[in-house]
């Protein structure tokens, strides 16, 4: 799922506490939503936390190599 699907349905009070459990705000939220910024590595890892999963760090960060991050990758197992 994309983080603004997750994201839009949210009330205002939700989003207010979801951006303080991810340690940012809801204006930089909604601009990560509309795609005009790109959350930090910390961030997308808050933010796949914080949704259960739902919104997972291979979609709001594509750029990074979670597999080898994550340790699942071909270099990590050499």
């Amino acid at each position: 799922m994309k983080f603004r699907e997750f994201w839009l349905p949210l009330s205002r009070l939700d989003r207010e506490a979801f951006a303080k459990a991810v340690g940012s705000t809801v204006g930089y939220l909604m601009l990560v939503s509309s795609e005009n910024a790109t959350p930090g590595e910390s961030l997308a890892i808050n933010i796949e936390r914080e949704t259960e999963g739902k919104v997972p760090v291979e979609v709001t960060r594509p750029d990074v190599d979670w597999a080898v991050v994550r340790g699942t990758g071909s270099q990590a197992a050499a």
